[in-house]
């Protein structure tokens, strides 16, 4: 019987870790699914609708409004699939969380700017939910059930990793 103390931290993941990490990586992948189908098919819809999405910001004021039509619409539609089939994700939420922050403030600046006085308002606009589930996959990743763990598991494979 060895007298010097476990180590606090383990090097090896405890089956409390994984069990962890796998609900983690489901609870990803139904955020995927969930939010990012919407967007995508949103998306979809700004492009096969672009005439009314140019109208839309041509009445918002925004620069470019036939430009940006298809850049928001591409962003969304694109960005979208990217992040449901978790293929390159990280890389995909920066537009799309981009692209709802500027929704924020061209569509709902007074929600924007009155977010500590009545947050109701922030938390109820139209992008929030798509702006938050983008700030979290950019944060956390897919998780497993991803194209990019896949490829990553093939790619630590083939180099003796595992």
């Amino acid at each position: 019987m060895s007298t010097e103390p476990k180590p606090v931290v383990s090097r090896s993941p405890s089956a409390w870790a994984n069990f962890v990490r796998f609900w983690q990586s489901v609870l990803m992948l139904l955020i995927r699914i969930y939010f990012f189908w919407q967007l995508f098919k949103i998306g979809l819809g700004k492009l096969q609708n672009i005439q009314q999405v140019v109208g839309y910001f041509t009445k918002l004021g925004i620069p470019y409004p036939d430009i940006n039509a298809y850049v928001v619409g591409g962003t969304e539609c694109f960005g979208g699939l990217l992040i449901v089939a978790g293929l390159a994700s990280r890389l995909a939420s920066i537009p799309v969380t981009i692209a709802m922050a500027v929704a924020y403030w061209v569509g709902d600046k007074d929600a924007v700017l009155n977010i500590w006085g009545h947050p109701d308002k922030f938390l109820k606009a139209a992008p929030f939910p798509f702006f938050l589930a983008s700030l979290i996959v950019l944060c956390f990743g897919p998780g497993w059930f991803s194209v990019d763990a896949i490829v990553g598991r093939l790619f630590r494979r083939r180099g003796g990793e595992e």
